[in-house]
């Protein structure tokens, strides 16, 4: 077995954790992502100002940072009503259930290698088990129940469209996501989440393995319910989805999840492909100048920080610069494009790691041919393969109407606005009133 493989199998050493250890590590968790979402709606808010030629908020606190809080209070002392026809039970522990999952998520993601905490070493980890990475999987996709009978026992019409369409993209970008990280975990020789970033000491995972770095990016944003896929919650259509009959701190719930589960997969991809909480080779190189070590103590805490963070800026970025897609071309992309690639990527890995184990063959300019040969085919797939095109449709199929033809406003059952140059027929209640009319008069 290569020494890799055997690094990946090791897992964080917990043995001399006590209870008290514990406690103060679940504690920290929950304070780092109620800060962090805050800090996250104020970068968010101003940086969507900026992005827009807008201020953003600029009233509470120094440059507007204080806006969350008051936000907060806001939902804290407003009126919590429940709607007579609800399932009361599930309308109650629905968004606690979301809540509960984002909040578990972060307790098997390393955010550092072994330290001392007061005087016992310990890991920057909650737990971790040889399967931490299915862990990980399970919670996310329980997670989305919160949403899904969170619309379904309002027994109100807008909010159980909003929780099917969620169920629907679960099904749709779980598949794809997953697929990305059965790579990861072929890679690695591991789904230990610390023996993943271990593995990672050397290359990167989104160096090695871009396409599933690619299609994770891409599902990610459908997990998270944002921009260009926050269909859910599309607010021109189902006002506000699943949360459109939530109020008080049950809305809230629902609104901290979503922004720890973009968190979460933030700190995921950060774990998955980019080292976790090792800083890179240029900035270990910039460290050896003078000795020192960068991915040793706490302050690997900070490259954590920053990775995740990055994500998060996209995120952002993202939900300032794109448009929602329509729902045909979101499920499109999701079973036709990211679900093939990312299980034709997980073939290659799979090829390749056999290739690896009995032959002398390097692993890494393996992995950079295959990739190179993978990326050329879908160029090609994506250049020369079929094309819509609506010259190409039978215009008495397509619906299709010709200027010169007669338009008719009421064919298929419904009215439409005409095109220009058509005109619309007369009006039947027009005619019914002149007739009405003359009637009269005769």
């Amino acid at each position: 077995m290569s020494p890799s493989i055997m690094a990946a199998e090791q897992v964080a050493d917990f043995t001399q954790d006590t209870w008290w250890i514990w406690v103060i590590k679940a504690v920290f968790i929950i304070v780092y992502l109620i800060l962090s979402v805050i800090l996250a709606l104020w970068v968010e808010r101003r940086g969507l100002g900026m992005m827009q030629n807008r201020l953003g908020p600029n009233r509470v606190g120094p440059f507007g940072f204080g806006q969350a809080f008051s936000d907060a209070l806001k939902l804290i002392i407003k009126e919590d009503f429940w709607l007579k026809g609800a399932d009361k039970v599930i309308y109650f522990l629905s968004p606690v259930v979301a809540a509960a999952c984002a909040f578990i998520l972060m307790a098997v993601l390393p955010m550092g290698p072994q330290v001392s905490l007061f005087g016992i070493n310990t890991p920057l980890q909650l737990a971790d088990s040889p399967v931490a990475a299915l862990f990980l999987i399970a919670v996310a996709a329980l997670g989305e129940y919160g949403l899904v009978f969170g619309g379904w026992s309002t027994r109100s019409t807008l909010p159980l469209f909003g929780s099917v369409r969620s169920a629907t993209q679960m099904i749709s970008y779980e598949l794809a996501l997953g697929l990305s990280l059965v790579t990861v975990f072929l890679m690695s020789g591991t789904m230990s989440t610390s023996g993943i970033v271990e593995a990672q000491s050397g290359l990167w995972n989104c160096v090695t393995l871009f396409p599933a770095f690619c299609v994770y990016i891409v599902s990610m944003f459908g997990e998270t319910n944002r921009l260009p896929f926050d269909l859910p919650e599309a607010e021109g259509e189902l006002v506000a989805g699943h949360t459109t009959e939530y109020s008080s701190m049950k809305f809230a719930w629902y609104y901290l999840s979503e922004y720890i589960n973009m968190l979460n997969v933030s700190m995921i991809a950060t774990t998955m492909f980019l080292g976790g909480w090792r800083a890179g080779p240029i900035v270990t190189w910039i460290y050896s100048l003078w000795g020192g070590d960068p991915n040793v103590g706490w302050i690997t805490m900070l490259w954590f920080f920053i990775k995740t963070w990055c994500f998060m800026f996209i995120m952002i970025w993202t939900r300032g610069t794109l448009l929602r897609m329509r729902y045909d071309h979101f499920m499109k992309l999701g079973w036709k494009i990211l679900i093939p690639v990312a299980l034709g990527w997980l073939v290659c890995v799979t090829l390749i790691r056999g290739i690896t184990t009995f032959t002398d063959i390097s692993q890494r300019s393996l992995f950079i041919g295959i990739a190179v040969i993978f990326l050329i085919v879908l160029g090609l797939i994506w250049i020369f393969g079929d094309k819509e095109s609506s010259t190409d449709e039978d215009p008495d199929e397509s619906g299709f109407v010709r200027p010169e033809e007669e338009f008719d406003a009421m064919a298929g059952g419904f009215p439409v606005p005409p095109l220009p140059g058509q005109s619309l027929p007369p009006s039947p209640r027009a005619s019914r009133h002149q007739n009405t009319q003359e009637g009269e008069l005769v």
